[in-house]
Formats: structure tokens, C-alpha cells, sequence
């Protein structure tokens, strides 16, 4: 066998030049003088370099070079960790992996065809019509808005767990309307022709366009407060109200017994959202941290003040008529509850002092841990996420 030495031609071998009639058909009794190839003057090779003469060409990183955004070292270079807290973060999320195929949903096609009411499946269709447009956005928002703005790869390798989490979701509702047979195009129009839907898709989008762009400069200070303010609505709002309160219609069927089977997916989503909101309410404490930046409060209370309305108005049609179990006040004074919950988490005042936890039993939701058949559906006992702290 010839080595990669032994196939390399010599000064002193003859070169023939490539034939056409040697490519394919027509080469065979061919008799081909060699042509001698003209040898340039020989230049002297530059000579070897000593054992251990290698010289870096940067220096090396340090941990504390690194920053949340405006960072100068190396976006390539996973460790030293400065951020070790959100490589955890992306180790707990793959410890929830998941996909929508696991779950078995055939008592939800019964149910939904013959045990819900009228007043339920509107229920139902709207909030599913809502949640596959907002984690489109949520995917676009941190693929191209959030990760490429961040200069230390710890943050950025969850973030990419994220947008293929985002991606999951979107797979799970679409799973769930073909499973129960919904008119697709129906379903994914509503964000476009229901009012209280579109208007909290499109606050979501005013607040985001800007950072959206790749040639938003962050070094600027003013827009460096949008930033932290723009990903503080899409970690706080979006993903830890929006989302988490947003379920609960759907859990509150299955509290009676209907739609276990969405209701499960929606719990592993859940447990995705609430890593989400976590992650991203710490990014921006740290990057409050680094810039020694100060968040307008005048700003952070117009920002509560308007997703409140535009959840109010979406609550109202969604929930126009009341289910069992659960109705429209119940729902915003739900969120009111995680509001304030969020705020003390970023380290912000309440934005409604005394309001109560009127639905204790969402919590538990992020909880799997069950009782159940092992050869109809799957068990979470046995998967390590159902083992992690959430909150």
C-alpha cells in the first residue's frame, strides 16, 4: 500500500500530462511519449522550525474577560466558564428532552369531538390559535435578536437549545391539531383576524423589531437600556406570564378529566418555559451588573401596564364564556400573581402589591411526577427531568 510519501511524484520521475483519450472509452494501445517537465530554479526550503518554538498568536482567555455584550474575547472559546450558572442551564434542559410523539392522544380526539362544549373548544382552539404564532416569534426573537448579540458561548450554546426548544413547541401544537383534525388554515389565521390575539402578537413585535436588527449597536447606552428592557418583556412578560398563565385553560380541563393528552405536552413546554424565563431574567440582572445599567422605572411600569391590557382584552375573549373551573378574572388576576413574582425576581418592585395566588395548583403543573400505565403512555419517573428543580 502506497502512503501519502510514497504517491508523491520526484523531481527526477518523468510527469505525463493528462490525455482526453485516456478519460473514459478510446485510451487502450495508446503510446504516449513522456514529456520532461520544465524544472524551475531550485528555491532553498525554509528551514524547520525547533521542537516547542510554537508562538501563540493571541493571548490566552481569561474568565472575567468575558461579558454578557460588547465582549472582546474569543466567541469561539467555551471555557473558562465566567457564566457557569448557564452552562447548568443548558444540561438541566437536555435532561427534559422530549417530543410530542410520546404522548399518547386518543382520548383527547374523543374528547374533543364529543365531551367538550361549545364554550370549551372555543377555549380550546384559541389558546392553541395563539400559541402557534407566539413561539415563531419567541424562536425568531432569540435565533436572531438575542444570540447573535451575545459575546460569551456559554449563553449562546443554551440559547441554541432554546430556539430548537422553540422550534419543539411549534411541532407540538401543529401535532395536536392534525391528531384532532382542526382546520389548520383556520386555526393559524385567528393571530391575524382576531383582534385580542393579533394585538398581543403585534405589542410583541413593537417591543422586539428594533433589537431584531443585526446593526443595532449596543454600545450606545440608550440602546443598551432597550435591549435590557426589550428582553426583560420577552423573559418576565412573554415567556414567564404570557406563556406560563397561558395554559391554564387547557390544565384546567384536564383537572376534570379532558385533554389529558394536550395537557401533558403542554406541561413539558411549560417546564421549557419556565428554564426560559429563568435564563433570560438572569441575563439581563448580569448585564444590569456589567453596564452599571439602571433600568427607567417609569418605563418597566408603561411596559406592565400594557401587556396587562392587552392580556385583559385576550382573556376576555378567550374566556367569554366561563368554563368549570375557570373564567376571564381568574385568569388576570393569575397574572397579576406571576407579575409580581417575576418583578421580585429581576429584583423590581411589585407591580401589584397584594394579589393573590387564586390558582395554586398551576405550580404543580411543571410537576410530572405521576402514576401511569406504563404500556399506554410515557413515564416521567423514569426520565431524569422529572427529578429537576424548576423555579
Amino acid at each position: 500500500m502506497l502512503s501519502f510519501e510514497d504517491s508523491t511524484p520526484s523531481a527526477a520521475t518523468p510527469v505525463m500530462p493528462p490525455s482526453p483519450l485516456m478519460n473514459g472509452f478510446g485510451g487502450e494501445g495508446l503510446r504516449l511519449q513522456p514529456v520532461m517537465p520544465t524544472l524551475a530554479p531550485a528555491t532553498p526550503s525554509p528551514a524547520p522550525a525547533a521542537p516547542n518554538s510554537f508562538r501563540s498568536s493571541a493571548q490566552s482567555i481569561r474568565a472575567n474577560d468575558k461579558r454578557v455584550v460588547n465582549g472582546q474575547a474569543d466567541i469561539n472559546q467555551l471555557a473558562p466558564f465566567k457564566y457557569p450558572w448557564a452552562w447548568e442551564y443548558f444540561l438541566k434542559a437536555n435532561r427534559n428532552h422530549w417530543t410530542p410523539l410520546e404522548i399518547n392522544m386518543a382520548q383527547d380526539v374523543h374528547d374533543y369531538h364529543h365531551k367538550l362544549t361549545p364554550a370549551e373548544r372555543h377555549v380550546f382552539e384559541n389558546v392553541l390559535a395563539y400559541l402557534t404564532t407566539s413561539d415563531i416569534l419567541a424562536m425568531r426573537n432569540i435565533g436572531l435578536a438575542v444570540m447573535e448579540k451575545m459575546t460569551a458561548p456559554e449563553l449562546q450554546i443554551y440559547q441554541a437549545r432554546q430556539v430548537y426548544e422553540e422550534a419543539l413547541h411549534t411541532w407540538t401544537y401543529q401535532h395536536c391539531i392534525e391528531t384532532l383534525n382542526l382546520d389548520q388554515s383556520e386555526i393559524y389565521n385567528r393571530y391575524r383576524v382576531v383582534p385580542e390575539i393579533h394585538g398581543k402578537i403585534q405589542l410583541a413585535n413593537r417591543r422586539l423589531d428594533r433589537i431584531l436588527r443585526s446593526d443595532f449597536d449596543l454600545t450606545n447606552r440608550d440602546n443598551l437600556h432597550e435591549f435590557a428592557l426589550s428582553y426583560l418583556f420577552f423573559a418576565a412578560i412573554f415567556e414567564g406570564c404570557w406563556f406560563y398563565n397561558g395554559f391554564s385553560p387547557i390544565f384546567a380541563l384536564q383537572r376534570r378529566g379532558l385533554m389529558k393528552g394536550t395537557a401533558e405536552q403542554l406541561q413539558y413546554i411549560m417546564r421549557d418555559e419556565v428554564l426560559h424565563c429563568g435564563f433570560g431574567m438572569r441575563v439581563v440582572r448580569q448585564l444590569m451588573q456589567e453596564e452599571n445599567l439602571q433600568l427607567d422605572p417609569e418605563a418597566v411600569a408603561a411596559m406592565w401596564q400594557e401587556c396587562e391590557a392587552a392580556e385583559t382584552a385576550y382573556a376576555s375573549y378567550v374566556l367569554r364564556e366561563p368554563i368549570l373551573g375557570y373564567s376571564a378574572d381568574l385568569h388576570i388576576a393569575q397574572f397579576r400573581h406571576i407579575a409580581n413574582r417575576r418583578a421580585r425576581q429581576i429584583g423590581l418592585s411589585e407591580p401589584y402589591p397584594g394579589a393573590l395566588n387564586v390558582l395554586p395548583w398551576l405550580d404543580e403543573q411543571i410537576n410530572l411526577r405521576k402514576e401511569k400505565n406504563f404500556f399506554e403512555t410515557r413515564v416521567t419517573e423514569y426520565q431524569t427531568g422529572g427529578a429537576l428543580s424548576w423555579e
